[in-house]
């Protein structure tokens, strides 16, 4: 027998030892046994009679003439409430709480023990406590309505809910909402009486939002109904209902008590309810609230529209996301989940952000919003920090890549970086598939530093290589800066003329090694002015451009790069590439 049951058999037998003791107590045997679930009262009919117009229907209705058993196994509230409405018809005291009022009053309706069949029943004594004492007080009150959430239909029927919930929103609304210090600074000639309505229901307590905290004890059922009248009501602001649900999601579904073994079908049940109660402004919520529920959604399996809505919600706000709120929807324990979600997000954020560029007149190629900035940032961070991971395929990490548009990027650093981290976790990729991963990037708008660490890079693609020294030799032999570095880099470049000028020497260098080397092999080898282009003897520039020629592979359009000269000696292109860059 497992503990529970254990502890279950235990606290039954304890009720039926105290019942009998009392039973017996007046001497008279008794006539009838009545059971409860698992428990079995031997009580006197004539006792039961008095107080139970139920019973007393089930004697007189009976087939039999004597009889001496009733199974009354779909009592509300169990044994341990029967044997209250037993001890209630022997007339022995017992104490009514806010935690069994409301069984109680479901066993008073039951049995049907109302002062129209006996005067001063139990139905007339629950009542008094419940309006006298359990709903004077918001604890009360809530403590009440979760008292309920197992008493089948009957508290419905009898509108203890109901009473409960508008008490609820009741308590809620004047005073914490109404009696704040702003309101008190606002309404002067009400100060008196909204200070003594503060101090009244609401005593010094802490948290500040407690009673959202009380609220987070309800079960879902109950808790939407607080809400929806919360929302009816004109006197509640939205920042309560925020608050309410905020607190409910983050003790029931977010924190260490969500995802209970064996609970997951009720889980999901409250977290779209919870999604449902959300207010139509879905800018309300921080976007670290957002994901955590649609991370929660994604592990209990929710609906499509409760899923489909949350990330409505996130694109609204994605300006704010960060790196953590990413990864936090794309992992699954320590593997990668579906990414699909993310790249709807990021494609909603910028749909949205390419709307409200047209609405505003302006061309979403040309220009871009600063928050299209800030998430392109971001999302190139987060991939730098998806690319270590061994499942991440070529195909995902270039689609979310290539949802950001080019020109919300001024300069590609942060996406080439994430580039070479996936290069280098991803060590087997062949050249083709190197370059596919390039191809996300535009090498030209790579900052200085960058492609002077691209240019050494061994992991890159030789075309990628290639294209950033060309484009440097080019802008050296002009003389130009970079026209998207022109405004960003200058204040760099003039605190590195130093480093620049002893770059430029090291060219100048090289490039008179290299006409040397030409001049040594036309003294050496006479034929090879005619392979150099016949008798003429070569310039500077134009021996330089031949073997540039010859190392650039886009001089056919082509990105095959086994058109490279094989008579050309690799190391010293090699020495070439590094000086140059």
């Amino acid at each position: 027998m497992s503990m529970a049951k254990a502890n279950s058999s235990s606290r039954l037998s304890s009720a039926m030892e105290r019942t009998n003791h009392w039973v017996f107590s007046q001497q008279i045997p008794t006539d009838v046994e009545v059971a409860v679930g698992e428990a079995v009262f031997s009580l006197h009919k004539f006792m039961l009679v008095a107080k139970s117009n139920y019973i007393r229907k089930l004697m007189m209705e009976s087939k039999e003439s004597d009889l001496a058993r009733l199974d009354l196994s779909d009592f509300p509230g169990g044994s341990q409430c029967f044997e209250k409405a037993a001890k209630f018809c022997y007339g022995v005291n017992f104490e009514i709480t806010v935690h069994n009022v409301a069984a109680l009053r479901c066993a008073a309706e039951y049995l049907q023990m109302t002062d129209k069949y006996c005067d001063n029943n139990l139905a007339g004594r629950t009542e008094d406590f419940i309006s006298q004492v359990a709903l004077a007080s918001l604890s009360g009150a809530i403590v009440v309505l979760s008292s309920c959430q197992d008493l089948l239909s009957l508290a419905e029927d009898v509108g203890i809910i109901q009473r409960c919930v508008e008490v609820v929103s009741s308590k809620v609304t004047p005073c914490q909402v109404y009696c704040t210090d702003d309101d008190l600074s606002y309404n002067p000639s009400q100060n008196a009486y909204l200070q003594a309505c503060k101090e009244a229901s609401y005593p010094s307590r802490a948290p500040p939002h407690w009673w959202a905290e009380e609220l987070s004890i309800l079960d879902i059922e109950s808790f939407a109904k607080v809400v929806a009248s919360m929302n009816k009501s004109h006197n509640v602001r939205p920042i309560h209902v925020i608050t309410a649900l905020t607190i409910y999601a983050q003790r029931n579904l977010l924190g260490d008590q969500g995802f209970k073994l064996g609970d997951c079908k009720q889980q999901r049940r409250a977290l779209e309810t919870v999604v449902v109660l959300l207010p139509l402004d879905r800018s309300a919520f921080s976007i670290n609230f957002l994901c955590r529920l649609l991370r929660s959604a994604i592990y209990l399996q929710a609906s499509n529209a409760c899923k489909s809505e949350l990330q409505k919600r996130i694109s609204t706000v994605f300006e704010q996301v960060t790196v953590d709120d990413l990864l936090m929807l794309s992992f699954s324990g320590e593997s990668i989940s579906d990414l699909e979600v993310v790249r709807k997000i990021i494609s909603g954020f910028v749909e949205k952000d390419r709307n409200m560029a047209v609405f505003g007149g302006s061309s979403f190629r040309e220009t871009c919003s600063p928050a299209m900035m800030q998430v392109g940032k971001t999302v190139d961070s987060y991939l730098a920090e998806m690319a270590t991971c061994p499942q991440l395929s070529i195909s995902k990490f270039n689609g979310i890549a290539n949802l950001i548009p080019k020109v919300a990027r001024r300069v590609d650093d942060d996406l080439y970086r994430a580039i070479d981290i996936y290069l280098k976790a991803h060590p087997n990729l062949d050249e083709i598939e190197r370059e596919k991963v390039c191809s996300v990037m535009d090498a030209l708008k790579l900052s200085y530093e960058a492609r002077v660490h691209a240019s050494q890079n061994k992991r890159l693609p030789v075309q990628v290589v290639l294209h950033a020294l060309y484009y440097d030799q080019l802008k050296l032999r002009s003389g130009a800066n970079d026209t998207g570095e022109a405004n960003d880099t200058t204040s760099q470049m003039g605190s590195s003329d130093l480093s620049l000028i002893r770059e430029n020497e090291s060219l100048r260098a090289e490039l008179m090694k290299m006409k040397m080397y030409v001049s040594d092999l036309q003294k050496n080898n006479p034929g090879t002015s005619k392979q150099l282009g016949g008798p003429k003897k070569p310039t500077f520039f134009s021996s330089m451009s031949k073997t540039l020629g010859k190392l650039n592979p886009f001089r056919q359009g082509s990105k095959d790069t086994s058109n490279i000269d094989e008579g050309v000696e690799t190391s010293k292109p090699r020495r070439r590439r590094f000086s140059i860059s």
